[in-house]
């Protein structure tokens, strides 16, 4: 029976043996992987940031040499497209062509709909775009095609809880690609396989996110459970040996001389007897070595997959007042324009609190925090740094062309570490970044290991990293600097998902001060203890 025109006919992509590294490293990112896929499934991609999804994708694109072999009988395609900073007064009618040779301007129409998207943002230049209305607009490109395998990389990251539902909805009405998130709700909503990055293997499974997470964490505990086992069988084993080498030693001392008067029942020929005795209990220690020697590396593979995160720590600063922000009537316009981007705001935090920031991207929760900063003493200039070790900022930096009206006052004399949601500023080394921020390096790197970040990422510039990695950075710094108030604008963006619980669990635990925007409905439900909508 022929396939419909547009309907999938199933296929593989198979990978064996496949072996990369980047020109000069070190490390291999892939060691003799094989696996295979259906090109009819919603396959959700995870793994701990720099482990190489990314990368993956890039090699399916054949963007990069390899070793092994990747088998594939239909064509790929990549979100996001690039768009050259020359290109950005461009339309995306213009740049159709160049993104997907041959696609038909009806056809985005018609997927640009399902995304509850309008049609007038095909034909605006793209800087105009916000960042929900360059995805919509991509991905209503990418699927606009047929039978190619499409491989989505991060569509959601600063993208607002509307936004993030119309993607949702939209992908899990699709099927036949590769989903890179760390999203856990459109991770569950959109996918029925998963593919898994592990520290030392790759796992294929059917499923989504979660069903994928609660047969990881019997299978782990499995492992704990035999690990423990297996750790008291080799103290027996190595208690064993190590009596019989006594015994062993014990009898190799007496083969030789006796003394006649003492040891009147001992023979010349007895030497023999005790040193083919010897000799034996020696050869049954060997057998035991080896044993244990067996034992340990059976259960290696194991252990090697088992994801134990590191509880991180934090060192919040107790403030001598109970309320630190207080806001009432609070009215903001940037200068010139003839509409507030938001007005009447009224919420209170108190100490102990943790207050999410909630509203669709441009609505002002970003200038809040900036204006709070500001009120702080904190001046634009010095907020770009990204964390304030521990110390009172002079708020000499430029102030924000805004004006004001109603109440938004801070309590005297705080101090404020904050995460900036842009990264770009983040050049140079690891030292350079620590001695510029007064940070002890060894512990900032410490923080950097718990968060699964490999020592060798330690000796590049931090323009090389991967934006999770830099993310990465900017939490580090935080975590290290003892604060009134943790301020964080959309912490999580690329941030893999073992991270976020490490940090869930953080917050959880120490229950520090905070101001925060994420758009992470899981996140923002756990940590939040209030929420102010915009």
């Amino acid at each position: 029976m022929e396939p419909q025109k547009g309907e999938r006919t199933l296929a593989q992509i198979r990978v064996d043996h496949l072996t990369f590294a980047y020109e000069g490293s070190f490390d291999n990112i892939f060691e003799d992987i094989s696996f295979s896929i259906d090109t009819n499934w919603k396959l959700g991609f995870l793994g701990r940031n720099g482990k190489g999804k990314t990368t993956f994708l890039n090699l399916l694109l054949g963007k990069y040499e390899y070793s092994g072999s990747i088998s594939a009988s239909t064509a790929f395609d990549y979100f996001p497209y690039p768009v050259a900073p020359g290109q950005m007064e461009l339309s995306a009618a213009e740049l159709l062509e160049q993104w997907k040779a041959g696609s038909a301007l009806w056809r985005v129409l018609a997927e640009l709909d399902q995304l509850r998207g309008n049609a007038e943002v095909l034909y605006r230049p793209f800087r105009t775009l916000s960042p929900g209305e360059r995805t919509k607009v991509m991905l209503a490109v990418l699927f606009s095609g047929e039978n190619d395998f499409l491989l989505i990389d991060e569509p959601t990251n600063h993208l607002d809880q509307a936004s993030r539902e119309n993607v949702k909805d939209y992908l899990a009405s699709k099927k036949g690609f590769i989903l890179v998130s760390h999203d856990r709700d459109l991770l569950d909503a959109c996918t029925d396989h998963v593919l898994v990055l592990n520290r030392k293997s790759i796992d294929v499974q059917n499923g989504n996110f979660s069903v994928w997470w609660e047969n990881k964490q019997r299978r782990d505990q499995f492992v704990r459970a035999e690990n423990e086992k297996h750790i008291k069988e080799i103290g027996k084993l190595k208690q064993s040996a190590a009596q019989i080498a006594q015994w062993a030693d014990r009898n190799e001392r007496t083969k030789i001389g006796f003394d006649p008067v003492k040891e009147h029942d001992r023979f010349i020929n007895t030497r023999a007897y005790l040193g083919a005795k010897t000799k034996k209990m020696q050869s049954r220690v060997s057998q035991m070595q080896k044993r244990i020697g067996r034992e340990i590396e059976e259960k290696e593979g194991l252990l090697a997959d088992l994801e134990e995160p590191v509880d991180l720590k934090l060192m919040p600063l107790r403030h001598h007042k109970e309320r630190l922000i207080h806001i009432r009537e609070f009215t903001v316009a940037y200068e010139g324009s003839a509409h507030p981007v938001f007005s009447d705001l009224t919420f209170d935090l108190m100490q102990g609190e943790r207050v999410a920031l909630h509203g669709e991207n441009g609505c002002g929760k970003s200038t809040l925090i900036k204006l709070v900063m500001q009120k702080a003493g904190i001046g634009a200039g010095d907020q770009e740094a990204c964390a304030l070790p521990g110390r009172q900022k002079n708020g000499a930096g430029v102030k924000l062309p805004v004006t004001e009206s109603g109440v938004c006052e801070t309590a005297a004399g705080l101090v404020i570490s904050y995460i900036n949601q842009d990264t770009s500023f983040l050049k140079g080394s690891i030292r350079a970044f620590c001695r510029a921020r007064g940070l002890e390096e060894s512990l900032f790197c410490a923080i950097l290991r718990q968060l699964d970040m490999e020592r060798a990422q330690f000796l590049k510039n931090m323009e090389d990293y991967s934006e999770g990695q830099k993310k990465k950075v900017l939490i580090a710094a935080s975590l290290l600097s003892p604060a009134h108030i943790y301020i964080w604008d959309e912490p999580l963006n690329y941030i893999d998902v073992f991270s976020r619980m490490q940090i869930e669990k953080l917050l959880l635990s120490c229950q520090p001060t905070m101001l925060f925007v994420e758009h992470d409905v899981r996140f923002r439900e756990q940590i939040a203890t209030k929420t102010v909508e915009f």
